[in-house]
């Protein structure tokens, strides 16, 4: 736990780590979905016609939230509906994803360019403990940031369309199922698969740009809910979480399978 310490208040010091972390959320949660829903409701038709595509799909929501959003009596109503409890979620774990692979990118990269790893791998510690303590690293500041900017979100969004809904829009069960059981299974994946891959790279720069592959999936889970491949719903969310568990629990008993400490050891001297 000390060592966890060390390592979140170390992160906390580099600011080309700490300044995206903080802005990320930010643009993402804050500042996009603000424009987008202002647009919508300032009734500029030419926006609208851009639409066109994402509006086709709300014929084709199952179950009573497609009735509902059926039921709204404007196009832009449905356009609000739709991208924030549809296309917003996708973009929101982009949020966990990138700043997770960030720090964790930098968990055993950042030991071998301080010169101290070779004295962590001497440390009375098994190495099962070692990489749960950079992924507790990892994913106490990204699941901080990512919980500060779903509140963010939900407070502007709530803000700026209560008054056309007169209802929250934003709080919604497949939101909260979301939050509490896809984001730390998907952000725990995310840092195991970093912090396997930043002890076996030589740079900073190199662990990121490798793990900058973690993203491809999110991209295509906005694709899928762009081109309606399919939408999100209890079930979904739910079976989705699941397999991201059973993934982490795969890759923690391979990463301790495969980093041995005199694998480490040898990196670190090579």
């Amino acid at each position: 736990m000390d060592h966890c310490k060390k390592d979140i208040k170390s992160i906390l010091a580099i600011k080309q780590i700490l300044l995206p972390m903080l802005i990320l959320p930010i643009m993402l949660c804050v500042i996009m979905p603000g424009i987008l829903v202002y647009l919508l409701q300032s009734n500029n038709l030419s926006f609208l016609n851009e639409i066109d595509q994402m509006m086709s799909l709300v014929g084709t929501i199952p179950g009573d939230d497609g009735e509902l959003i059926r039921s709204l009596p404007t196009k832009e109503g449905q356009a609000i509906y739709l991208f924030v409890n549809y296309m917003l979620p996708s973009m929101y774990l982009l949020v966990p994803v990138i700043t997770s692979m960030m720090i964790a990118a930098n968990s055993f990269v950042g030991e071998k360019e301080r010169r101290t790893l070779e004295s962590l791998l001497f440390a009375p510690i098994g190495i099962k403990d070692l990489f749960i303590g950079k992924m507790l690293a990892a994913f106490i500041p990204s699941m901080s940031i990512s919980l500060g900017g779903f509140l963010l979100c939900s407070c502007f969004i709530n803000i700026l369309t209560y008054g056309q809904f007169e209802r929250f829009l934003f709080l919604t069960v497949d939101w909260l199922l979301f939050v509490c059981w896809i984001v730390p299974s998907l952000t725990a994946l995310t840092i195991l698969l970093n912090v396997l891959i930043s002890a076996r790279v030589k740079g900073f720069q190199e662990a990121q740009q490798i793990g900058g592959a973690t993203v491809l999936p999110i991209i295509g889970l906005l694709l899928s809910q762009v081109s309606g491949l399919f939408f999100f719903n209890p079930t979904i969310i739910l079976l989705i979480g699941f397999t991201l568990i059973v993934l982490c629990v795969f890759l923690l008993y391979r990463i301790a399978k495969m980093n041995e400490r005199h694998i480490l050891f040898e990196k670190q001297v090579h």
